[in-house]
């Protein structure tokens, strides 16, 4: 759906745009499409055409790669305001991941050939796009080797702590992802990861309540998560 141009007092402003006149401004806005995702639907196809620039407005989203044993590998999450499309939108035609909502979900779309070309007259403008593909880049990479030097419990320990700390800022909150999910993404099986957590829920660390968890033990999980 054609959503009303709110471009200039929208947070992408200063997150992105903020270099831009009120004429580019004015066209991004004329040429940005909302679209709403329920949770599970899968917004961006591995392997499909890349057409516009995409960030997210709300919700949550997971980018996922298959490996080659045909399972999922999870790359990352992302937030509102997040772009969601960076990574590939520059360094090739198609899509070298999978986006799907974790939870109800809104993105903004803008055509990438007009955005290129803003890009192509606007110097300012195209270095905070380059800043922003970095720290992305940079994220994702840091984040990953954080994991990867940590053991079971640590791994466990470190992706509750991303959502409570990083996504929801609040230590009781719906864990958005499955056991197996965290098991994806953090390379050890779901098993291993329900094994982890029911310990953690017995040394009272964390407390569950249907689909929500809670954070009984903040300093010890950290603690965990850092030293294992």
């Amino acid at each position: 759906m054609k959503n009303d141009c709110s471009c200039e007092h929208c947070k992408l402003r200063s997150l992105f745009f903020f270099h831009t006149s009120a004429d580019v401004l004015e066209l991004m806005c004329e040429n940005k499409t909302e679209r709403q995702y329920d949770k599970g639907e899968v917004i961006i196809w591995e392997g499909s055409e890349i057409k516009d620039f995409i960030y997210l407005k709300s919700g949550l989203v997971k980018l996922s790669r298959k490996g080659t044993d045909g399972k999922d590998q999870i790359i990352s999450f992302a937030k509102p305001f997040d772009f969601v499309s960076l990574l590939s939108v520059f360094s090739s035609s198609i899509y070298n991941y999978t986006v799907t909502a974790l939870d109800s979900t809104i993105i903004c779309a803008i055509d990438l050939e007009k955005l290129k070309a803003v890009a192509l007259k606007n110097g300012e403008f195209t270095m905070g796009l380059m800043n922003r593909v970095s720290e992305a880049t940079d994220r994702i990479i840091l984040n990953n080797l954080d994991i990867r030097r940590k053991n079971l419990k640590g791994r466990v320990a470190h992706v509750i702590l991303y959502f409570a700390h990083y996504v929801y800022k609040d230590t009781r909150f719906e864990l958005p992802i499955l056991r197996r999910e965290i098991a994806e993404y953090i390379g050890m099986t779901t098993e291993n990861v329900i094994r982890t957590m029911s310990e953690f829920r017995k040394d009272g660390i964390l407390k569950f309540d249907g689909k929500e968890i809670e954070i009984v033990n903040e300093r010890l999980l950290e603690s965990v998560s850092e030293h294992g």
